[in-house]
Order: structure tokens, then sequence, then C-alpha cells
């Protein structure tokens, strides 16, 4: 049987647009292609893709996003701290990765938003930051480790349109308050889950989260929407691609492949889902 414990250390991690991200121990400037002026905001971005369908609007999300037009704020990664317990030798093997501290956002650090995108364009955006998106296990781990935890905010009418999105940014910033740290608990995350291939309806997204105070999520692993569902609860976390197991450098697909490391990042019966 094999255990598990999850906790965070202090860490950033420095990310590059067209170069990934490289954990450091402490901060380095960023590059200038990372816009912090101009009128690529968030608030521009949402009265631009107001009466957007869902291709409009992650189409205009990934333009933004690999163009430079994402909070600096949102590139200094947190380090996250694992743990496993093997009883087979009984030895406890420890781990850490990378996060972004807060959802997928678009615009500059003093006016900036959180964008919900599909799949589709989460993986794109995520591919040019050498970047992942989390597991179901993950996404309980970092919101344990959260600094920020909000009450989930439900919201019942018009549910995938933008200007919904738009209001519950507004709602979840209200709620914040300014503070800083990883914030957890306010979306439900795109995850990736070895469900999605075994669903017998094709092109399906798995979501996952969205904490209430007592831990518990509201949404269980769901994988009943078409991938190109997307509404205002759904969320991107970033993950950095490289896993370090007892300080060795590995990439996540190899540590979902090993029989043991697996359980540091996945707690279902088949981890072999790597990507949308």
């Amino acid at each position: 049987m094999i255990f598990s414990a999850r906790s965070i250390l202090p860490g950033v991690c420095l990310l590059l647009l067209f170069h990934g991200c490289a954990p450091v121990t402490k901060k380095l400037p960023f590059s200038s292609f990372i816009s912090s002026t101009g009128t690529f905001s968030g608030a521009a971005f949402y009265r631009q893709a107001a009466g957007f369908n869902w291709r409009q609007r992650d189409s205009l999300a990934v333009d933004w996003a690999l163009s430079g037009h994402i909070p600096s704020f949102l590139l200094k990664f947190k380090k996250v701290n694992v743990s496993i317990f093997d009883s087979a030798t009984a030895k406890t093997i420890k781990a850490h990765y990378y996060v972004s501290p807060d959802y997928f956002s678009i615009g500059k650090d003093n006016d900036w938003a959180r964008v919900p995108i599909t799949p589709m364009a989460a993986q794109k955006i995520a591919d040019s930051l050498h970047c992942f998106l989390p597991t179901p296990e993950m996404v309980d781990d970092i919101y344990a480790a959260a600094k920020v935890n909000p009450e989930p905010l439900p919201m019942y009418a018009l549910r995938d349109s933008t200007p919904t999105m738009w209001q519950h940014h507004l709602m979840i910033e209200g709620q914040r308050k300014g503070k800083k740290g990883i914030i957890a608990g306010i979306k439900k995350d795109v995850v990736l889950s070895g469900k999605v291939s075994r669903d017998g309806r094709p092109n399906r997204v798995a979501i996952y989260g969205w904490h209430k105070p007592d831990g518990k999520p509201i949404q269980p692993l769901y994988t009943g929407h078409v991938n190109w569902y997307v509404d205002y609860s759904h969320g991107i976390r970033l993950v950095h691609e490289t896993i370090y197991v007892e300080g060795r450098p590995m990439h996540y697909t190899e540590v979902l492949k090993h029989p043991v490391y697996s359980k540091l990042l996945c707690n279902e019966v088949w981890c072999d889902m790597f990507r949308y």
C-alpha cells in the first residue's frame, strides 16, 4: 500500500514565453515579450469577446496568450512538495513540482482576468510553456497547499456566456481582496484523467474540483461534457513538466508511467492520459 501526504514550501518559477519555465530559487527579470502596458487588458479581452462563441473566444485567448499578454504574477510558479510512503520498501519518497499561483488569465498586472477555455486551447498554451494540466490528485494537493481558499461562487444563468465568465472573475476578486499566494477552490479544474479515453462517448473533457471550505470538492471527477463545452466555472492550472523525485528531475510522463512514482501525481487506476 502507498499512503500520501502533501505540503508546500515557498518557491518561484520563471516562466518565459516560448522558452518554457525553469524552477529557480530567486526572482529574475521577465522577458520583455510579456506585456505590461498597452490595451491588452483583462477588461479589454472581455469587451472584445463579449459576443463570441466558444471557438472565437478560444482563438482570441490563445492569440493573446502566445503574444505575451499574460499577467507576470501568473508566471511566478510556486513549489509544491509531495510525498508517498511505499510499504514495499518501507521508504518515504519525496518530490516537488511547480504550479501557476492562479488559473489561466489574460491581461497585465493592473488589469487582468481569468479566462475559461477549452482543453484544446489550454493544451496549445501549455505546450508553448513546457507545462501540462494537473490530475485530480494534484488538484487536491494544490488546494491543500493554497494560501487563499475562497468559498465557491456558483452561478445559474447563462453559464457558458462570455459576460458570465467576466462577472465570475470579478466576484472572485471581491472575495480575494488582494491576498497573495496560490489561490484554489474557485474553479473546477480541467484535468488529465484515464476516464477520458475510457468514456464510451468521443471527445470528452474531464473536470474536477471547486473545493468547499471543508476541503471537499463540489465537482467529482466528471467526463460528461463534450470537449468544446466550457463555462464560467472551468479553470486551467498550468504545471511545469519537470517533476523532481528525490532530487532527480523527471518528465511528468515518465513519473506517470512509473509503477510507484505515479502515485505522487495520480490516484486513479489508470494514469495514462498525458495531454489533450
